[in-house]
């Protein structure tokens, strides 16, 4: 979403105020792919029932909240996915999907644009059906997810690719690239694998390294921050980025680690509440109490909303910070610390810092051996508290 002067006035009104005008609610962690990096449990613990998620949507309109992203698990397996955005929108939400796209038909893509749903976000992992159906275990998938891309194109609805890099695709990623542009669709590239729900993280194997990034991070087209000289004025990336960000850039996240917590927040199947979907902090549960309740009176939430970026142990003081894409999600689930540094972000930093014209770049976290000897997050689990899982 573009960064106009309106749009910005806007999130600073909502980021002074603690407006929840943004949330992410997963409808179901059940799924018809079995992507080799998904960190979710697919099994059903007990759902929020139709009447039980058109609550919480009342509870988020009372709240302020005005962009909802329906995602999964695959939100299509929920028989009452229509209903659900129909009520969305007659509580005049800005509503968006994420989707693999299986189950979407021309029938379906009809009703979607009927119900006005601004956005629909696609994962496509590989313009090739080997590289694409291997990662999601289904055969076939590339080319019926690409099928239901054409069904909403011609209803004429937003589409969106999003592709998480990884060891299996990452010299894919041109392959994507051109796919996008001949469909004339947005893209990202999504550089993020995080460890599972259960704190398993075996995940990161599949991670590409730093080093094998390089060729992602020295592409202009895609990298324009890190690839700018050093000393000038750096555009946000364009096509890189998290596929649970809002995609929304302002200036008023500044000395704030990222919208979590401040004008976001996440919503689990089960009702569980927390500042984001890769920051772990439980924050409360539908089931037991009301939204503003917890987004006003948790402990955990407004703990997450007192971090000042400029306060950081280690990370204020880093000479490349501005080089530094640092998730305080994931520095809780790897490094088991909201206000500290974790590996990944630091080698990243590196990279693009050097890349830009920084010589010999050394994060603050390596200057001061933050991860010698450590068995780096090995004994870190998210910080689920009392969780309904």
């Amino acid at each position: 979403m573009p960064d106009t002067p309106v749009m910005d006035r806007l999130i600073r009104k909502t980021v002074e105020r603690h407006l929840p005008w943004n949330v992410h609610m997963d409808l179901t962690y059940r799924c018809n792919e079995r992507c080799v990096h998904c960190y979710l449990d697919h099994d059903d613990h007990g759902e929020m029932t139709t009447p039980e998620i058109k609550d919480a949507l009342d509870q988020l309109a009372e709240a302020g909240a005005l962009f909802l992203t329906f995602s999964g698990g695959e939100i299509f397996l929920r028989s009452d996915l229509f209903e659900l955005i129909a009520y969305g929108r007659e509580l005049n939400f800005d509503v968006s999907l994420k989707t693999n796209a299986l189950l979407i038909d021309a029938r379906r893509a009809q009703r979607v644009r009927e119900l006005g749903v601004r956005k629909i976000q696609i994962s496509i992992y590989s313009a090739r059906a080997e590289i694409h159906d291997a990662i999601t275990k289904v055969p076939g998938s590339l080319k019926r997810s690409l099928r239901a891309i054409r069904f909403l194109q011609m209803e004429g609805l937003q589409v969106k690719l999003a592709c998480p890099l990884m060891k299996q695709n990452l010299n894919a990623f041109r392959e994507v690239q051109a796919l996008a542009d001949e469909l004339g669709v947005p893209y990202m590239l999504d550089m993020t694998i995080t460890p599972k729900m259960d704190g398993d993280e075996s995940l990161l194997a599949l991670r590409s390294s730093a080093a094998d990034l390089l060729q992602v991070l020295e592409d202009q087209k895609l990298n324009t921050r890190a690839c700018a000289p050093q000393g000038s004025v750096r555009e946000p990336a364009s096509a890189m980025g998290s596929a649970t960000s809002s995609g929304i850039e302002s200036g008023a996240y500044d000395d704030i680690p990222c919208s979590a917590g401040h004008n976001s927040c996440y919503i689990s199947p089960y009702g569980d509440v927390t500042p984001c979907v890769q920051m772990p902090v439980g924050a409360g549960n539908l089931r037991r109490q009301r939204f503003q309740e917890i987004w006003y009176g948790s402990a955990e939430m407004n703990r997450v909303r007192a971090v000042r970026e400029s306060q950081l142990p280690l990370c204020s003081n880093c000479e490349i910070r501005d080089y530094c894409e640092r998730c305080p999600g994931l520095a809780q689930m790897e490094g088991g610390d909201l206000l500290g540094a974790y590996e990944r972000a630091c080698e990243l930093a590196e990279l693009n810092a050097r890349l830009a014209g920084v010589e010999n770049p050394v994060s603050a976290a390596h200057a001061h051996g933050a991860f010698n000897g450590a068995a780096h997050g090995a004994a870190v689990r998210r910080d689920l508290v009392q969780l309904s899982l």
